[in-house]
């Protein structure tokens, strides 16, 4: 089983978790991703981000493969370089542009797209199937410290559950 806190932003020891089950083709994950970034930078060092991969595969035909782009890059310390890239160029996950993605990053097109990145198959599938077992339907699906957030995720809501939880 794949380490399920291999994507943390923020401090790794912050004594609050905001967890995110994400699909980089989503475009609610887009707009989440800059308050998600602002919770933790703001937050000095009290809550920390850590993202799980949960494609949706039947509705976004791009999710599976930019999750296995991001899994690649994260084997080289880039994961959040690759989440930020492919999130803000949702129209663009072929395996061509993943392949451009990597190279920018200066990372083996080879090992990000295609064959190559196969091999990040079952870190994804452990995403995947731990939201299952959450319940997790849609994305993002967010969890502050266990306790499932409901409603659109903005800066002053997701503060508000972080203090109720710290």
């Amino acid at each position: 089983m794949t380490d399920p806190e291999r994507h943390v932003y923020g401090r790794p020891d912050a004594p609050v978790t905001v967890l995110e089950f994400g699909d980089l083709e989503c475009p609610y994950c887009r707009a989440t991703a800059p308050v998600l970034r602002e919770l933790v930078d703001t937050s000095d060092g009290r809550v920390r981000l850590v993202w799980r991969h949960f494609p949706l595969f039947e509705v976004h035909p791009y999710a599976l493969a930019a999750a296995l782009a991001a899994e690649a890059a994260g084997a080289h310390g880039k994961f959040w370089e690759m989440h930020d890239e492919l999130l803000s160029h949702q129209d663009r996950l072929a395996d061509q542009d993943l392949r451009a993605a990597a190279l920018a990053l200066g990372l083996d097109p080879d090992e990000v797209a295609g064959d190559g990145a196969q091999g990040y198959a079952p870190g994804i599938s452990d995403d995947y199937t731990a939201g299952i077992e959450l319940g997790v339907r849609g994305t993002p699906t967010l969890f502050v410290d266990g306790v499932r957030f409901h409603g659109k995720p903005t800066l002053e809501r997701l503060r508000e559950a972080v203090a109720v939880v710290a």
